[in-house]
């Protein structure tokens, strides 16, 4: 089921609704992207494997896919974003539900944790690090991202013709995907082609590099999150390297780590398997006590 959410005047957003297919579906799961992302980068094998258990949700962030374009006129910050998935949540009358956030995706579920605990059965981040701590804190220190992947960044608004522009993209999967699983170009090409025929444009979605990122010095607060959350590390990540992933499980008060070898920062069919299986394994491990 597809539908458009209001989530303020002006903006609506793309959301799906996959049934379960299971039979005795637990909560629903929401699918939270990272910067820059359509929902459909979710890819549907992932879905579908999740949809044995759960009601799946997705959905495009603001400037990505069928959802408005509205930084240019109207900047928004991060936290409106993560705002935004409760108002999906809120659309398909979901008082609670199990949470993945990826990438910057991940930062989102953070800021859901902090803020709307009641929400979230359970939470998992992958590809992603803790929320940056107060200066003024003894904060552990994390790497942050390889050079050529921060030199192909900034290349990200060059212009670019329909066939350039998905060059350039299949270039950022190479490196995104890291040298630890077998990077694919036609799999990811096709992704992009279903991604730009989906929201029906190829330019370079750039607003999420350009919010204001205000309000997201709370890695000190995450000690006190009491939702059962699972941290899988990437290690061949390009983006977030470790051990970002061992710091952010550390910092989470429920947090648990597990680790996919081999995985970067994409989802190619190698790891779809064992990211679902990871993702489940935190979903089904205890019955959720009633909201």
């Amino acid at each position: 089921m597809e539908r458009f959410v209001d989530v303020e005047p002006g903006v609506r957003l793309w959301a799906e609704a996959i049934e379960p297919t299971g039979p005795h579906p637990g909560e629903p799961l929401l699918l939270v992207m990272g910067a820059n992302s359509s929902g459909l980068v979710w890819p549907d094998d992932l879905v579908a494997q999740l949809a044995e258990h759960h009601r799946v949700i997705r959905y495009d962030h603001r400037d990505t896919g069928r959802s408005t374009a509205t930084f240019e006129d109207a900047p928004y910050s991060i936290v409106d974003l993560a705002d935004d998935a409760i108002a999906v949540l809120d659309a398909f009358d979901v008082p609670r539900a199990h949470v993945v956030g990826m990438s910057m995706g991940g930062y989102l579920v953070q800021l859901m944790l902090l803020d709307h605990p009641d929400r979230i059965a359970t939470a998992t981040l992958f590809c992603t690090g803790p929320l940056p701590f107060p200066a003024s804190s003894s904060a552990p220190a994390v790497p942050g991202p390889d050079q050529a992947l921060l030199r192909l960044w900034a290349e990200l608004d060059d212009p670019r013709d329909l066939q350039g522009e998905i060059a350039w993209r299949l270039e950022h999967w190479r490196l995104l995907n890291g040298s630890g699983t077998l990077f694919d170009p036609a799999e990811f090409r096709a992704l992009e082609e279903r991604v730009i025929a989906h929201s029906g444009r190829h330019d370079p979605v750039v607003a999420h590099a350009r919010m204001d990122t205000d309000g997201m010095e709370r890695g000190a607060e995450l000690a006190g999150v009491t939702v059962p959350a699972l941290v899988i590390e990437a290690p061949e990540d390009p983006a977030f390297p470790p051990p970002n992933a061992g710091v952010l499980a550390r910092s989470l008060g429920e947090g648990r780590l597990v680790r996919i070898p081999g995985m970067g920062h994409a989802i190619n069919r190698t790891v779809i398997s064992p990211l679902a299986a990871a993702i489940l394994t935190q979903t089904t491990r205890t019955a959720a006590a009633p909201a």
